[in-house]
């Protein structure tokens, strides 16, 4: 959803953004085209480090390693923009190494911050049925949840479970034959954001970059599954009702069918923007 972003966010020369998941630099590079300087903030060093050599020609461009809910303390100045483009990157998905995608089978790990402990390795190996069960329901509204965590638990008293691809096969054994592709899908979904602790970070980075924001500034929440879409929808509602953001979009953007056909993964995503009054 690059056009619709760009248009929203308004970059132009004098106006400093935020792109609060830098990854590879896609949408930094489009603000900087149109002369906007830019602060690119990620904790995934591959992606800084990918993305510091394709913006170097841009003087511009700035890059900072940290998670966005630290954004009061990495942004001290107002800015004109935030750009939040959630999830997981394509790159990340596709290097089984990363541990993110069911499709490969690699170490379980998917910390888009390699040098936290947690990993996904420990949550499935040490975490109590119970709290396995909450995040499957809370983290992935996976309606087998308990069975799933049940057959978990019992996979892993035999032998520790280390890859992608033997957690994907305790999943399919453990709910009906209709079910797997979307169950798989959503236990890995819970399970990242439980290593990533996701929704707190962004809860918290967003009420930061509001109050970072310039009079006329703009913030721009690009989801991908519904808990972070009612997270950004719930803030600017009641930053609204507050008298701080005006709804520049009353209702998400969705992408189009052309988009939808170049990257699948844009079907799911929703767009709202917000301006600071």
């Amino acid at each position: 959803m690059l056009e619709q972003t760009i248009e929203l966010l308004r970059p132009s020369q004098g106006k400093t953004i935020v792109d609060c998941t830098l990854g590879f630099g896609g949408h930094s590079a489009a603000l900087l085209a149109k002369g906007a300087a830019v602060i690119g903030i990620d904790r995934d060093d591959d992606a800084l480090q990918a993305a510091g050599e394709k913006l170097s020609k841009y003087p511009g461009f700035r890059a900072l390693k940290g998670n966005f809910k630290d954004i009061g303390a990495l942004i001290e100045d107002k800015v004109d923009g935030f750009l939040f483009d959630l999830g997981v990157s394509s790159y990340q998905i596709d290097r089984p190494e990363r541990g993110f995608s069911s499709r490969y089978d690699g170490p379980l790990d998917m910390r888009m911050d390699r040098s936290r402990p947690l990993s996904a390795l420990e949550v499935v190996n040490d975490y109590p049925q119970e709290d396995l069960e909450r995040i499957f329901f809370d983290y992935g509204e996976e309606r087998f949840g308990r069975r799933i965590a049940r057959a978990v638990v019992n996979a892993r008293q035999v032998k520790e479970i280390g890859t992608t691809g033997e957690l994907k096969a305790i999943v399919e054994r453990a709910i009906p034959t209709w079910k797997k592709r979307e169950s798989v899908a959503r236990i890995f979904q819970a399970i990242r954001i439980e290593v990533n602790d996701e929704l707190n970070s962004l809860s918290s980075a967003l009420n930061s970059a509001i109050d970072r924001l310039d009079p006329g500034g703009r913030i721009v929440v690009i989801s991908y599954h519904s808990l972070e879409d009612r997270i950004a929808k719930k803030l600017f509602v009641e930053g609204k009702k507050n008298g701080i953001l005006e709804l520049v979009t009353r209702k998400p953007l969705t992408a189009g069918e052309a988009e939808i056909l170049a990257n699948p993964r844009a079907k799911s995503a929703k767009l709202r923007c917000a301006e600071k009054k």
